[in-house]
Order: structure tokens, then sequence, then C-alpha cells
């Protein structure tokens, strides 16, 4: 008990600065620092392990990549990120931490946070941003090219294709709404020419 209790003595100066942050920086709004510092804490160990686990494998990191991969991974990470947080199908994996509410563009939907404070805002947070999701898909990305190229480059091909496709279903969705409210302009309206 000697121990737990020089641990409790340590840890009481640390806790109360880290209160005192907190509340000085969140001025009253309620916001998962402590959460979000969990979630920083994963991502580093996460990166640290599959680090250690690159070195282990005794494969060769790339010294350089290749710039038609990088823009490969990079519209793949655009694209990962933007399907975990806004597809409707992966509503299910935000479901947990989030409430539904309502369509946000074409395809994708807005949620908001279900519980707020802590580790569950912390994480409803990173699971509807695609900004800050970006930087763990980049990440997974990078650490899958490193060790499967191969199948990264494939995934990330594919992914890369969605995100293609989506910007052709948006220039024709454009396009077809260009063409159907120009239907009848210059018919009698006085504002034709000629």
């Amino acid at each position: 008990m000697a121990v737990t209790d020089e641990v409790q003595r340590i840890g009481a100066p640390v806790r109360r600065w880290a209160r005192t942050q907190k509340k000085e920086y969140s001025r009253g709004a309620e916001r998962p620092l402590g959460g979000l510092f969990g979630a920083m804490g994963t991502y580093l160990t996460l990166t640290a392990a599959g680090a250690a686990a690159v070195r282990a494998s005794g494969r060769e990191l790339p010294t350089r990549i290749p710039l038609g991969d990088a823009v490969l991974l990079t519209i793949a990470t655009f694209r990962i990120a933007r399907t975990i947080a806004k597809d409707p199908i992966a509503s299910p994996l935000r479901a947990p931490f989030t409430t539904f509410q309502g369509q946000s563009g074409e395809a994708e939907i807005a949620e908001g946070i279900r519980v707020h404070g802590g580790v569950k805002h912390a994480i409803a947070e990173l699971v509807t941003c695609p900004f800050c999701l970006a930087q763990w898909t980049a990440t997974a990305l990078v650490f899958g090219y490193a060790t499967a190229p191969r199948a990264t480059r494939l995934a990330a091909l594919t992914m890369t294709m969605v995100a293609v496709a989506d910007v052709g279903q948006f220039a024709y969705d454009a396009l077809q709404q260009k063409a159907t409210s120009g239907e009848g302009e210059g018919e009698g309206d006085g504002d034709g020419e000629g």
C-alpha cells in the first residue's frame, strides 16, 4: 500500500495542474481534453508499435516513394477518411459515439456527438472528422506500403478509383442540372437574343 500512497502523493499536483489547464482552456465549454490526450497517446503507441514491427521484420523502409505511389496513397487517404467519417455505410462504426442529424451532402450524413466529455466525446470527434481521420489513415497506408507494398497499392488504387468516380458523379450531375435548367431559357421569356 505504501507504493499506492506514494503514487497518489506524486500524482496529486499533476492532476491539479491538468484540471486547471482544462478549466482555463475550455472556459466552460465541454472539451474532452483527457480523451483527446488518450487519442494522441493511442496514435503514438500504434505508430511506435508499427515502426517496431517494421524494424523487427527486417524490412527496409523505402528511401523514396515514387510520385505515382505518393499520389495514389494521398487520394486513397482522402477517400478512406471521408468514407469512415461521412459515408452512410460506415454509420454503424460511428453509432456508439454519435447521433444521426440528417444529410450533409450527396451520399453523406451529418452526425452529432452523443456523449459530451471524456473518451467517447474524443472518439466521436475523431470518427466524424475526415480531416482528423486522414492522419490515422495516411499512417496506416504508409505502414502498409512499407510492409506489403503490392497489397497496399491495390487497396489504394481501389479507393482512388472511388474518389475519381465521385468526381465524375458530381460533374455528371452538374452537367445534367445545367442542361435541364437551361431547357426553358430563351423561349418566350424576352431574355433571349436574336
